[in-house]
């Protein structure tokens, strides 16, 4: 039975295509906004994998080096903390909103869980709208450990008292999913535009196009 559902921020709710104009000005393209986003990830993978922390800021400093590097790009420490600050004003999705205030009246436990610092979640949280559809936010640099590694699932379910199995992570990223499937957790899938599950491991029990369309299975599978 699932009594916490624990939603992603970057990309899930919030939308990071805010920062393409900042990428377009600082390294001549919007279309290397996803690539800086993808190249954060592995370095934080990299430092899970081999035992080295890597915080999410540090990670999207880094990114933003290499990119300009391998692009030729001059982009000074300020430069490059301009972008990343952009973080804390992105808009979330048109749904989004409307998707958390229908959980609301549910018994449903609904919180974020994020890669991002806990300072600039509330931040983010707040700038867009979404911090009172929210019980409350965890951050995973909180225990030093970003997803997909489990401990960040396992605080979820530490800090609202429940058991890793009544946690439901939702997510638009296939690696987040899989991450919380292998902790132990439920997961629901949102398929936004380009995102695609693995083949490989097991797959959540919801997929949806939206929040809207997740939500309302959420609705109908964890509150009957």
């Amino acid at each position: 039975m699932v009594k916490v559902v624990a939603f992603d921020v970057n990309e899930t709710l919030l939308d990071l295509r805010a920062l393409d104009a900042a990428f377009e000005e600082a390294l001549g393209s919007a279309g290397l906004r996803a690539q800086w986003f993808a190249q954060a990830l592995q370095l934080i993978f990299v430092g899970g994998l081999t035992g080295e922390y890597v915080s999410f800021d540090a990670a999207q400093h880094a990114a933003l080096s290499m990119l300009a590097e391998r692009h030729g790009r001059d982009l000074t420490a300020e430069d490059m903390t301009g972008i990343v600050d952009r973080m804390r004003s992105l808009p979330a999705h048109p749904e989004v909103a409307g998707a958390l205030r229908r959980l609301r009246p549910t018994p449903l436990t609904v919180v974020a869980l994020t890669n991002s610092p806990p300072e600039v979640a509330e931040a983010q949280l707040v700038a867009s709208g979404l911090r009172d559809h929210l019980d409350g936010v965890v951050s995973a640099g909180s225990v030093r450990r970003l997803k997909p590694a489990e401990e960040p699932y396992l605080a979820v379910a530490r800090t609202f008292d429940v058991d890793i199995s009544e946690v439901r992570l939702v997510a638009a990223h296939w690696w987040d999913v899989a991450g919380a499937l292998a902790a132990g957790c439920r997961a629901a899938f949102v398929a936004r535009p380009g995102m695609v599950l693995s083949p490989i491991g097991p797959r959540p029990d919801i997929v949806g196009a939206d929040l809207d369309a997740v939500a309302d299975r959420i609705i109908a599978l964890d509150t009957a």
